[in-house]
């Protein structure tokens, strides 16, 4: 709805907003009502008159012809060009380079993602006001711009490629383990889109590595979902899963990507963040046991993505990889090193917690848990964390 709106009155304020008094109008009037024949139908149209409502409001004029055409908007639909997925050609369309990156990815989570804001603040480790300030920006630059919102054409695709793959890892992770504190902890909602939605850029460009890659990411992420949460609702960590209970298929699909990147590789080509990722998860998806794992091939993974992308959080990931190799002191040493930048972020604490528990350092452990149940996000997480300071 969001996106039809926005194709016919060009404002992304004005076709949020009605949308949602649509909804509102729906939440009002079914329960007395009955639900429409046609319940799709009967919301688009009251979005389009509330559209049209506030833009009359607003414009204080009486301009019959653009009304009329607002009103019945008899254009010729819009030809599909390269996409024929309705949420991925919006996907590729917010995704314009006219936007800086960061921005774009935040913007399309926040329409077409399904986030909402407080969501897209803690994705990026920011503050909600500063996401809020953001997003209302990219807005108004795309108004200001009047930047259209059509349908890319092959030859655009290359160009919005790593922001719409940014949209789908971030959309998949908030699947993947939610952040919201009123959510269920993992939402196959979310996961099963970006899957289905990058499986679709995949039979576009069934040449690129960063696509393959995250496909197969997300594909061996996936795999691990039924053994993630324990009866009771607690979150188990990869080490404590039953890896039986993995879904074979998907796994299968996912080390065949892998597999297929690598001999890419070795012919020359330079595997991107994606890719290497997806390698980090098939040494831990092919271990038949936690102690069967690779803990150097993973470590020496992160040191290649951290190459290409030196952040904090693959700095922590990394540390906890080097925890298995050389220890909880060698690695607490690194984790203290990211204190100034990650001290709102939850699994920093928490991996610091877990170190300072196997030095031996019980109160300094507990602390750190205190810490990291204040800032989990979700219950199965908060009851992990709670049993493992007990």
């Amino acid at each position: 709805m969001v996106a039809a709106l926005t194709r016919r009155f060009g404002d992304l304020d004005v076709a949020e907003e009605a949308a949602a008094e649509a909804f509102a109008a729906a939440v009002e009037r079914w329960p007395a009502d009955g639900i429409p024949p046609k319940p799709g139908a009967w919301l688009t149209t009251t979005a389009s008159h509330k559209a049209i409502d506030r833009i009359r409001r607003e414009n204080k004029r009486d301009d019959k012809q653009k009304e009329a055409q607002m009103l019945y908007d008899d254009d010729p639909p819009e030809p599909l060009g390269a996409i024929d997925d309705e949420r991925l050609r919006l996907i590729f369309t917010c995704c314009h380079p006219a936007l800086a990156l960061e921005t774009r990815v935040a913007l399309t989570l926040r329409m077409l993602g399904g986030l909402t804001v407080p969501e897209i603040a803690r994705a990026f480790l920011v503050q909600e006001t500063t996401m809020e300030r953001r997003i209302t920006r990219a807005k108004g630059k795309i108004k200001a711009a009047r930047i259209p919102y059509r349908v890319p054409s092959a030859e655009d695709l290359p160009a919005r490629l790593s922001g719409v793959l940014a949209v789908l890892f971030l959309v998949f992770n908030e699947g993947y383990l939610a952040t919201g504190p009123g959510t269920d902890p993992v939402r196959q909602d979310l996961t099963a889109e970006a899957i289905r939605l990058t499986r679709l850029i995949r039979g576009l460009m069934p040449e690129d590595g960063e696509v393959a890659g995250l496909l197969a990411l997300m594909l061996l992420t996936e795999a691990r979902r039924p053994a993630r949460l324990s009866a009771s609702g607690e979150l188990v960590p990869l080490g404590q899963q039953d890896r039986g209970a993995w879904d074979a298929a998907l796994v299968t699909e996912g080390l065949g990507l892998v597999r297929e990147r690598l001999a890419a590789a070795a012919a020359g080509v330079a595997p991107g963040r994606y890719q290497i990722l997806a390698a980090i998860n098939a040494v831990h998806t092919s271990a038949r046991d936690v102690r069967d794992t690779d803990w150097s091939q993973i470590v020496a993974l992160y040191d290649q993505l951290a190459r290409l992308d030196p952040s904090p959080i693959v700095a922590l990931n990394r540390a906890i990889a080097i925890a298995e190799l050389d220890g909880p002191e060698v690695a607490l040493a690194a984790v203290d090193r990211l204190d100034d930048r990650l001290a709102g972020y939850h699994a920093y604490h928490a991996t610091r917690a877990d170190l300072l528990r196997r030095l031996g350092r019980g109160q300094e452990s507990r602390a750190a848990y205190d810490k990291a149940i204040e800032l989990a996000g979700n219950t199965a997480e908060t009851a992990y964390l709670t049993r493992r300071r007990g």
